[in-house]
This record gives structure tokens, C-alpha cells and sequence, in this order.
């Protein structure tokens, strides 16, 4: 019998026609159907764009090229890390698909109801299966997954996977290696935001090979950018308070502290707006509600810590005011990022204290415990092969929450692994040393926060266009000012030499923009910025710094990587 030829790889227009047709999508955005080709064709993709931009519809429509192309059947496998995301993606399959096409595995459904899901991806039913990473972490689930010859494998929030990421989620860290265990299929990255070393570290964590990176919509122009410094504490909360009930609403604001969204929420209900508060400290279905009525346009404003945001996908919000400075231009880009997803004017404004930077703030919690560090070590050397979690939990008496840190610094070593049967130390790992790297490891990452301050605090002092100062964070070059942040309205954004620096960002330099470069004291690192009298490069193990251009020609400090 002649040999089954294999299905002809689907043209542009049959991807075209199939997101129109079944998705209603009768126009795709830059990027989106070069993702689409890639994924079916076999490549890998990071795709960073704006919620809202599509991103979703990538792999959407790739997965179900492939499961209707497909003689096996399997299911797409989507790692989301809120349940919450996973219900509002899984509606609107279901809306669109029909029957059981898509389905979710999680500890927010009941047993039958985890059956079922099961039963429709084991036989064929489900084009796409929807889990978050803890699930990943249960060999039983892993190896049920890889007896169903997965096609694509999603993750979303793709950002959580990265250390250097604002949202780091230790059980992202594994998915590479069950990636592996699910065959190696193709695997797309998906974040609204992710600066170039995020990007980079996710490709490596995702075990990505040659990925198609598509970046677009950093750009939002219709948001106007705005930094009021204050001196007084007590004058910036009375600020804060005044500028949002002026405001047109909806909008959200973020404070530091749970207590601080409970006061800035009492203050503007007796102003006569609809607030409420929202922070991990209030119960599960207080915050369903206030997420609930924030979407339905029955709040004017959500006074919220960093808790809320992630994957909201509200077009309307009309301003993001920050009570507080945060902790990296990454945090601060995504949340801002959340007003004027309809186009229209909205404002994103950062209420700032030089003080309120202080490294104490932010390092409080960043120390190293060598002895624990040690004691995980020598359980793992007396286990003498793989050991579960679980077990290894039970026999050093660390929480679940702090052996996951541990383990995850010690991952970093490479010295420990994670695998099918368990978590194994190295043969002929010394433990002394791995306990010496682990230490660097996490000095460096120091370091490298400490530097991501700094941007922020450059940000919020910058007399330069704001919005360029912003994109170039991001490795993205604004050739003129914006015309659209305060330092452009007051003038101070055209006091610079942009002809300068914008020749420097295009080329005319000898270290343009994305160019790897070595420094003599702190090693290998990427050009990310142009000033007229500055350079910013990010540097591998001493993370941001900004060199005056003089420094760098008169003594030779830089030199372009061979």
C-alpha cells in the first residue's frame, strides 16, 4: 500500500478565510498571521503585544488549522495562570466552536467536571485544553497530556516564566521541561510587555528554537503620559484624591498598600464616586465582585494594589493614576497600558516622591538563606536519586511557598533538576558550592533590580520625552518627541538634540541601538538608549547604567562584541 501523503501546509488565504469565517476576524493586524503561519508550519513564536491587540487569535486559529488537518486530534494545551483568564477565553471558544471544543482542567471545577474535560480532550472533542502551571507540576497530568500527540503548546503571560519579569511565577519555571515531556511541539510565548532581556529569557526558559518574535503595539499614542512631583507625603495623597474625582471616569488607581486603597477608597466615596477597593487581603468573591462591576461600568473607580489587572481586557478605562511609583518600567508600562484600549484619549499620570525610592522599600525580602539553602541540598544528597516535592517538603519542614523559592535558586545553578520523577541533584555536585553560585545568582539579580529602580527613577526626573525615554526602555526608537507626555507640552522635551540622538538611535553611532557591546569592568551588555550626552546599556550581570558619551569615547570603555 502507497504511503499516506502528508496534508499540504495551509496557504495565507486558507488561514485568512478560516479567521474570518470561524472567528470573525475578516482583517488580521501586523504580525498576527505570520504567527498563525509559523505555528503550523512548526516554528516557535513570541509574539509581544498590547491585550486587546489579538494576540489570542495566533494561536487560536493555528490550533484549529491543526486539529481539523489532524488524523490524531489532539488538543492544544493553554497554560494561564488565573483561572479567571481561563474562563473568559474559555467562553468565547465555546461561543464560537460549540460543543465541547474547548475545555478547562482546574481546582476551580469539580471532579466530574475535570472528568469531562478529560474525556473530551481523550477523545478528540476538545481542540484546546486550558490549565494553569501548578497543574503542570502533577506528573500524572503531564503524561496524560503527552499520550494525546499535542500540537501546540500556549503559554500566556508568558512574562511570569522570566525572573527578570515584574510578575515572576515560580511555577512557570518548569514549563520548558514539560514541554519536552509533551514531545517538543511547537510552543508560542504570548505577554502584553516584555522588555528585550525578558524577551530573551523567555525563549531560553520555553526551550524556543529559531522562534518567530513579532513585537507590536508598544506604541500607544493616545495615552497622554505625566509625572507631578510633590515634596510632602500628605500633599500627594490630597493631589492623588483631587485628580481622580476631576478625571473623567472610569479609571483605576494603584497604591502600594492594602491600607492605602482602603483610605484613597473611603476618601473618594465621600467625594460622591462610586470606589471600591481591591487587594489580596479581601475575599475571593468580594474581588469577583468589584472585577465584575468595574466591567460592567458600574464603578468609576478601582482602587487597587498590583493585584488587579492582569488579562482585564476593558476597553473604556479612561486613566491609570499611580499613587505610588513602581517598582520597574515593566510593571509600570503594563498598567498603564490598561486605559485607552478603544483609541481614545485617556491618561496615565505617576504621583512621585524622590523618596518613595528608597532600595529598602524593595529589598526588605530579597536576602539569600545559605542555611536553608543547605539544608535542601543535603536532603536531595541523602535521597540519592529523584524525590517529590511533596516528600522533600515533609522531610526539610519548609513551606510549600518557601521550598519552591529555594528550589527555584538552586535551579538557577543548574545543579538541581527537575524531572519526571522528581527533583534530583547532579551527580557530583559539591555543596558548598552550589550554596557559592546560588549566592552570586541572586546578587546579580540584585543588582540588576536595583538598576531597573534607577530607569524608574530616570522616568519620572527625565526633562526628554517621556513616551521615548518609555520605548526605548523596551528597545523600541520614537524618532521625534510625542508631543503627547508633559515634558512635550512644557517645552523641555525640545531643549534636547534630537538630531543627535536621533542619528545615534538610527545607526550613526558606533554603538547604535540592539548593538552587543563589552564594557571593561562590567562585561557583555546591549545598547538600549540614546541621549545627547548619554548612552543606556543594559548590562548582563550589572544591569542598567547610563554612560556619559564622553566617559565611554575618551576612555575606550566600550568595545562592540565580536
Amino acid at each position: 500500500m502507497a504511503e499516506a501523503l502528508a496534508p499540504a501546509e495551509p496557504t495565507s488565504t486558507e488561514l485568512r478565510q478560516l479567521a474570518a469565517d470561524t472567528f470573525g476576524l475578516p482583517r488580521l493586524r501586523a504580525g498576527q498571521l505570520a504567527g498563525m503561519r509559523a505555528l503550523v508550519t512548526g516554528r516557535d513564536v513570541l509574539a509581544v503585544m498590547p491585550t486587546g491587540y489579538g494576540k489570542s487569535a495566533i494561536y487560536q486559529v493555528a490550533a484549529l488549522q491543526l486539529h481539523q488537518g489532524s488524523a490524531s486530534r489532539g488538543p492544544a494545551v493553554v497554560v494561564s495562570p488565573l483561572i479567571a483568564l481561563q474562563e473568559d477565553q474559555l467562553d468565547g471558544l465555546l461561543e464560537t466552536l460549540g460543543g465541547h471544543a474547548a475545555v478547562a482542567i482546574n481546582s476551580g471545577h469539580s471532579d466530574s467536571e475535570n472528568n469531562a474535560a478529560w474525556e473530551a480532550a481523550e477523545n478528540g472533542d476538545a481542540v484546546f485544553v486550558f490549565l494553569a502551571p501548578e497543574q503542570l507540576a502533577k506528573t500524572e497530568t503531564v503524561e496524560r497530556l503527552a499520550a494525546l500527540d499535542v500540537p501546540l503548546f500556549v503559554v500566556d503571560e508568558a512574562h511570569c516564566v522570566s525572573s527578570w519579569g515584574h510578575d515572576f511565577r515560580p511555577d512557570y519555571l518548569r514549563l520548558g521541561e514539560v514541554r519536552a515531556q509533551l514531545g517538543n511541539p511547537p510552543v508560542v510565548g504570548l505577554t502584553a510587555t516584555a522588555s528585550p532581556p525578558v524577551r530573551e529569557e523567555i525563549q531560553q526558559r520555553l526551550h524556543m528554537v529559531d522562534p518567530l518574535v513579532l513585537v507590536h503595539g508598544f506604541d500607544r499614542p493616545n495615552i497622554r503620559l505625566e509625572v507631578i512631583r510633590h515634596h510632602k507625603d500628605k500633599d500627594k495623597r490630597r493631589a492623588v484624591t483631587r485628580q481622580v474625582a476631576e478625571l473623567k471616569s472610569p479609571g483605576l488607581l494603584y497604591a502600594a498598600t492594602r491600607k492605602d486603597t482602603e483610605a484613597y477608597a473611603a476618601e473618594l466615596t465621600a467625594l460622591g464616586l462610586r470606589a471600591e477597593a481591591y487587594h489580596a487581603g479581601r475575599k475571593q468573591g468580594e474581588r469577583d465582585r468589584v472585577h465584575q462591576q468595574f466591567l460592567d461600568d458600574e464603578l468609576d473607580v478601582v482602587v487597587a494594589t498590583t493585584a488587579f489587572g492582569m488579562g482585564i481586557d476593558k476597553p473604556n478605562v479612561r486613566f491609570v493614576i499611580h499613587a505610588d511609583i513602581p517598582d520597574s518600567l515593566d510593571s509600570y508600562y503594563q498598567e498603564i497600558g490598561r486605559s485607552g484600549r478603544d483609541g481614545e484619549p485617556a491618561s496615565a499620570v505617576l504621583h512621585y516622591r524622590s523618596e518613595d525610592l528608597g532600595l529598602r522599600k524593595f529589598f526588605g525580602t530579597h536576602t539569600t538563606d545559605e542555611e536553608s539553602l543547605f539544608t535542601v541540598l543535603q536532603a536531595l544528597r541523602d535521597a540519592g536519586g529523584p524525590v517529590r516535592q511533596k516528600a522533600l517538603a515533609e522531610q526539610t519542614g519548609f513551606s510549600p511557598r518557601k521550598l519552591t523559592g529555594l528550589l527555584n535558586q538552586l535551579q538557577e545553578t543548574r545543579a538541581v533538576r527537575t524531572g519526571k520523577r522528581g527533583i534530583r541533584l547532579e551527580a557530583g555536585a559539591k555543596l558548598p558550592a552550589v550554596v557559592e553560585r546560588a549566592v552570586e545568582h541572586a546578587e546579580a539579580r540584585q543588582r540588576v533590580d536595583r538598576s531597573r529602580i534607577e530607569m524608574m527613577r530616570g522616568y519620572a526626573e527625565t526633562d526628554a520625552c517621556r513616551r521615548q525615554f518609555l520605548l526605548g526602555y523596551f528597545g523600541e526608537n520614537l524618532p521625534e518627541p510625542c508631543g503627547n507626555c508633559d515634558t512635550c507640552t512644557d517645552g523641555s522635551a525640545y531643549e534636547e538634540d534630537y538630531d543627535d540622538a536621533a542619528a545615534a538611535a538610527a545607526g550613526g553611532d558606533p554603538f547604535p541601538l540592539q548593538a552587543s557591546v563589552v564594557h571593561k569592568e562590567w562585561g557583555p551588555g546591549l545598547v538600549m538608549r540614546h541621549e545627547e550626552d548619554t548612552i543606556t546599556v543594559l548590562f548582563e550581570q550589572a544591569g542598567y547604567k547610563t554612560l556619559s558619551r564622553q566617559a565611554v569615547t575618551d576612555g575606550k570603555l566600550l568595545t562592540l562584541a565580536t
